[in-house]
């Protein structure tokens, strides 16, 4: 049977009580464990998949840590995680049409659209039955693919780094700069200010206003990933200057910085997760008429705000979560062109998965980090290992 990284009830539950139940003490590498899954058989529609290679995403960080919901137990004490991978094509069903075998493809992590297109739930995390892409192999159905662009100029690492966070970043920005043209159109302010905050999203985020146009910059607390955005011409904030806003002070401190970059004008836009140290600033930084938008829910699943404030600023925030099957194939042929993402400096191995898991989230990483699955590459991609 292929080798499976899970995740269980039980292994949550024993950790936390190792740790006395401070969740900050919790190694995510003693919650993800490595396991054995018969997948379920090649149905017409489905495309069987060899993985490659794949990235960790903080999904599975939410899981292991249980610090919004207890997804393992809700899934009946066992989930087996992975929402983001490049896989070959080794077999396929009598109804697939877009996919043959030896094609390299990139997934997406939409579980269940609604009627618009949207997630309803996401694979590998809440959709019930779905076994996530942490496995040597993997078994899902023709619409959950799409082509890897191959030849768009990314190694095959940086490729496994974007199935999930571009078609993030391309609906964060599309919507942040919709509803800001909905109040100030490009006659009246052509060039805006856009600030993230550091992160595999927030970075293509930028990626994408710096290919418009606009001012881009880059709030991190790694000098690594703030020197490679530099050199696409997005300025970089260190966030360290600001002990990552322990305090009422830091705060002040940044929102001036921000107000000496901009002119006084503060952020049109602003990406960050509406949640935890950096709400507060990117919402005091931003302009007037301004934008704040964010996916996910790390560290928290509730916001507070000044109401008031906001509204007398005519500031918009604004909660969004995943792109649809278009906007994650609109995404993907941006590969290259406008998204060329920060990798961390090791790819890991499949056995040092769990590894990776924990250093993500001790954010000591200088990139999005990369686990390489297959030992053996197919011919197509053996040009795109350096």
């Amino acid at each position: 049977m292929p080798r499976q990284y899970s995740i269980t009830a039980e292994a949550v539950a024993q950790e936390r009580e190792r740790v006395g139940g401070d969740i900050d003490k919790v190694d995510i590498a003693r919650v993800v464990a490595l396991d054995e899954l018969e997948l379920r058989a090649v149905g017409a529609s489905d495309v069987r998949l060899k993985i490659l290679a794949v990235s960790g995403e903080h999904n599975d960080d939410h899981a292991a840590l249980a610090d919004t919901v207890n997804i393992a137990e809700l899934r009946g004490g066992k989930m087996y995680p992975g929402n983001s991978a490049v896989g070959e094509v080794i077999e396929v069903g009598s109804d697939v049409s877009r996919f043959s075998v030896g094609d390299v493809v990139v997934t997406h992590c939409i579980g269940q659209p609604d009627p618009f297109g949207y997630p309803l739930r996401i694979w590998a995390y809440d959709q019930p039955d779905s076994i996530g892409w942490y496995g040597e192999e993997a078994v899902v159905e023709e619409w959950q693919l799409i082509k890897a662009p191959l030849d768009c100029g990314l190694n095959l690492w940086e490729i496994a780094a974007l199935p999930l966070r571009a078609p993030t970043a391309y609906h964060l920005w599309r919507r942040g700069l919709g509803i800001f043209r909905l109040k100030v159109s490009e006659e009246q302010l052509p060039k805006l200010n856009v600030l993230s905050f550091g992160g595999g999203v927030g970075e293509l985020f930028l990626m994408l206003a710096k290919d418009a146009g606009h001012n881009a910059y880059f709030c991190s607390g790694s000098a690594e990933r703030r020197e490679a955005l530099a050199k696409l011409g997005i300025e970089g904030i260190d966030q360290m200057a600001f002990n990552r806003f322990a305090s009422k002070d830091d705060n002040k401190a940044f929102n001036a910085e921000c107000k000496k970059l901009t002119d006084g004008a503060g952020m049109h836009i602003v990406c960050d997760m509406l949640r935890g140290p950096v709400f507060a600033p990117g919402l005091a930084c931003a302009a007037r008429m301004g934008v704040n938008v964010s996916a996910g829910w790390q560290l928290s699943t509730a916001v507070n705000y000044n109401s008031a404030g906001a509204s007398t600023k005519q500031i918009t925030i604004d909660h969004t979560h995943y792109d649809t099957l278009q906007g994650c194939e609109e995404a993907t042929a941006l590969y290259g062109k406008v998204f060329k993402p920060t990798v961390h400096n090791e790819i890991y191995s499949f056995e040092d998965l769990p590894r990776a898991m924990r250093e993500m989230h001790e954010a000591v990483q200088t990139g999005i980090p990369i686990v390489r699955v297959a030992k053996d590459m197919p011919d197509s991609v053996k040009g795109l290992l350096d």
